[in-house]
């Protein structure tokens, strides 16, 4: 991996992205941007709800922010996860094409939240070849479970903002995900296959503060629930106070 240069950070507001930054950040990696797309209600490539407050994690953060709307390019309207996939990728590409050029010192690589996907890592990497920059995915093929731990160790809080897994049910919207629901997930995992990282969809978070982050997101939420799936509806959001 290059030592010189600057890193642009592919990030939802979830935990696997801002974990991914505050992994580089600790390394010493000189992030320049935050890039954020926003896809629509459904995607095979992108971590989809409450992305907009992606824009207010990157003010705690104290990081500029690019976020790039793909326009439609919902998952549902097609039958080949690939094609869809690469389609997906596009307007990424494009939008780090872009960024390479305003980038003081260069654009050396970027870093990705991926733990188990293949289909995401490959096309990641695949962008990231085709670019000649490096890739940091620091989750990759770790233990899912080792990986929360460490999370939390470091003092992330984190919510869970959607849910679509037997076993989950509305009661988990808005629920932190602390030593209590990691015990539980575990159990789930055993139980009904819920990936206790909820890769692939079976949960997705939003990161509300950690150490990288100088004041934390506070929310007014409301659930919507349809019997076996739903999502939080965030209402509200601002920064708090410094801690």
């Amino acid at each position: 991996m290059t030592d010189t240069g600057r890193w642009v950070a592919l990030f939802s507001g979830g935990k696997d992205s801002s974990w991914a930054l505050y992994r580089a950040l600790e390394e010493g990696l000189d992030v320049a941007h935050l890039l954020t797309v926003h896809p629509g209600e459904e995607s095979y490539m992108y971590h989809v709800p409450e992305t907009r407050l992606a824009a207010l994690a990157a003010e705690s953060i104290g990081i500029d922010i690019v976020e790039v709307d793909p326009g439609d390019l919902n998952a549902a309207d097609v039958d080949d996860a690939g094609a869809q996939g690469d389609r997906e990728l596009e307007p990424l590409e494009a939008a780090l094409t872009d960024l390479r050029s305003d980038i003081d010192g260069g654009l050396v690589g970027v870093t990705a939240g991926a733990v188990e996907s293949e289909f995401q890592t490959s096309r990641i990497q695949g962008m990231c070849d085709r670019l000649g920059i490096d890739l940091f995915a620091p989750l990759w093929q770790r233990d899912p479970r080792e990986l929360a731990e460490a999370m939390l160790g470091a003092g992330f809080e984190i919510r869970i903002v959607q849910v679509a897994a037997r076993g989950l049910d509305e009661s988990w919207l808005g629920r932190r995900l602390d030593a209590d629901a990691l015990a539980e997930l575990t159990g789930l995992n055993e139980a009904h296959g819920v990936h206790v990282l909820g890769e692939g969809g079976e949960f997705e978070t939003l990161v509300t503060d950690g150490p990288h982050m100088d004041r934390p997101i506070e929310l007014a939420y409301e659930t919507v629930w349809d019997g076996t799936r739903g999502h939080v509806r965030v209402t509200d959001a601002r920064l708090g106070d410094p801690e």
